[in-house]
């Protein structure tokens, strides 16, 4: 009878530690402030697997493919040297990741940085 409590005992701490990483996890793609992230074409700069050309962020280096911003070739010409598909840019944005997806409540893509 005292192994199976302890059993159980275990089982439980088990699935407390299980629950608390996912929600860990949950927060750790929320972006409730405005926070600076790397976007870029999904399937050209992150090597997402999926058709055509598309707007992606990455975070804690995972990426993930935008909703709710304009489309990539909103923000210039996404095959022009400075553009989405040729280079990986800054982006000051909110939102969170739900259903492998990044919905953006505000993106904004910053000024491409001169080298000096």
């Amino acid at each position: 009878m005292k192994i199976l409590f302890s059993l159980f005992i275990l089982c439980l701490a088990a699935t407390t530690q299980a629950q608390s990483t996912e929600n860990k996890a949950a927060a750790d793609t929320s972006v409730a402030k405005a926070r600076v992230l790397e976007a870029s074409c999904g399937s050209c700069q992150f090597g997402l697997k999926m058709p055509g050309c598309f707007l992606a962020v990455r975070i804690d280096g995972k990426a993930y493919p935008v909703d709710g911003a304009l489309s990539l070739d909103s923000y210039g010409d996404a095959h022009g040297n400075e553009g989405m598909c040729n280079a990986i840019r800054k982006a000051e944005v909110t939102g969170e990741v739900k259903n492998d997806r990044f919905v953006a409540k505000s993106f904004k893509l910053l000024p491409v940085e001169k080298k000096q």
